[in-house]
């Protein structure tokens, strides 16, 4: 078959995975990595996101049916020729993705990677192994209600978003689940896993060639299994939705101070979490600057809001805060843990910081570490097969562009302390946020 094939520039001293487009719209990146493990990642462009409410949760609930077999493998006969070989296999929703992944010997690379794709593009489906389900999937809602760091972020997430699908939580609410039906993970399933959605990452030690090669005949013989031989046409008849589907547009900044206060009967300290609407990936060179901003105001002990709030006025039992990066549009959150009679001050005294990174440039000594920090960060976790695919397939999923996955260090370096200051300034208004706090009952 015809395949183009690109090359990603090499930055950071990676070496440059290959890029190959197959002509059903699948994407393969293949690296040759000499450590004697391979790392299959498939990543769909389907999470919670794309779900209407009536089956808000049918991404998550699919990723576990996922793994109930094929027509031809019964429910846990993948995973005794995955253990058997020593090999491991996994899954994860969110709300941009589908992340299905195995690490396996070299060796067993080409047995066992077509067993994932098959999973992946022909799972059974049956209304009994759904029914089965349900139960475990409800029972993991509950046990994520019943975790107050959960609940925490649901409330949380309430507050950043008033219509994006992204303050929805991704395994769905129990009263939707229950009413759930196996036709429609089907029609979901038949609609949503393309391969046109879909980047097959495979990183470790076999030639390029080699590792494309079994993707690309094993993707191919799934379709045929899944289509037979009209599949151009049978799956085209499954695309419209997929196409015609229209990303929803940001919300605006808040504009003033909005606030919702919960009591908690489980919790012994109080939660509070200040959030600012800020850029996606999206616009993804906006991101870079607030990167650092969170890196500069509450990541690690030397970090401003730590070293105030916690290690020198012992106001707060613990504090972070962090740039989440989701696709349409993202979420810049201070955290704290903090004694109820502290709220107050702590509010303000998180104002504060943010007002005076608004109005002062960040000293050399600060972005430095920060960018010692990222590099570093970087290393550590491009080390393994897994850590490699990881890495490619999230930004090619999610933006296209692999080469976001290899200047990430880069673009941290480049960035001067005006630049952090003008984001600040754009982005992070210290009299307009949302602020949750939960209190104990």
């Amino acid at each position: 078959m015809p395949i183009s094939t690109a090359f990603a520039a090499p930055i950071a001293g990676l070496v440059a995975p290959t890029i190959r487009q197959l002509p059903n719209g699948l994407t393969i990146i293949a690296e040759q990595m000499p450590i004697e493990a391979i790392n299959l990642s498939i990543w769909l462009r389907v999470g919670s996101a794309i779900e209407s409410d009536p089956i808000n949760g049918m991404a998550h609930f699919l990723e576990h049916m996922i793994f109930k077999g094929t027509p031809a493998l019964q429910s846990g006969e993948f995973e005794r020729l995955i253990e058997g070989r020593g090999a491991v296999t996994n899954a994860a929703t969110s709300q941009d993705y589908t992340h299905y992944y195995i690490t396996a010997a070299p060796k067993d690379f080409a047995a066992l990677a077509p067993l994932q794709i098959q999973m992946v593009l022909n799972p059974r489906l049956a209304d009994e192994d759904f029914e089965r389900e349900r139960p475990v999937i409800l029972e993991e809602i509950r046990q994520a209600e019943d975790n107050p760091r959960r609940r925490t972020f649901y409330r949380s997430m309430e507050m950043a978003f008033d219509r994006l699908p992204y303050r929805r939580p991704v395994l769905g609410p129990a009263a939707v689940i229950e009413q759930l039906q196996p036709q429609q993970m089907r029609d979901f399933h038949r609609t949503w896993y393309q391969p046109r959605s879909m980047t097959a990452v495979a990183v470790g030690n076999l030639p390029v060639d080699t590792l494309i090669e079994v993707v690309a005949e094993a993707f191919e013989q799934a379709q045929l299994e899944r289509y037979g031989h009209d599949w151009a046409v049978a799956s085209g008849l499954s695309l419209k939705q997929f196409e015609t589907w229209t990303a929803p547009k940001p919300e605006a900044p808040f504009d003033c101070i909005r606030r919702a206060d919960y009591a908690d009967s489980s919790l012994q300290q109080a939660r509070l979490i200040m959030s600012w609407r800020v850029p996606g990936l999206r616009d993804l060179e906006e991101t870079y600057a607030l990167d650092i901003l969170a890196s500069i105001l509450g990541q690690g002990r030397t970090s401003r809001l730590v070293r105030d709030l916690r290690e020198e006025r012992g106001l707060v039992s613990s504090i972070s805060a962090s740039n989440m990066t989701y696709g349409q549009q993202g979420v810049f959150n201070v955290s704290a843990q903090v004694p109820v009679e502290n709220l107050e001050v702590v509010e303000d005294a998180i104002a504060h910081h943010i007002a005076a990174i608004c109005n002062t440039p960040i000293t050399e000594s600060e972005l430095s570490r920060v960018r010692t920090q990222v590099a570093n960060r970087y290393v550590f976790g491009s080390e393994t097969p897994s850590d490699r695919a990881g890495l490619y397939g999230y930004y090619h999923t999610l933006t296209g562009d692999v080469g976001y996955a290899l200047d990430y260090p880069a673009k941290i370096q480049g960035l001067e302390a005006t630049h952090i200051q003008l984001a600040a300034q754009q982005y992070l208004i210290p009299d307009a946020y949302g602020l949750v706090t939960l209190r104990p009952a």
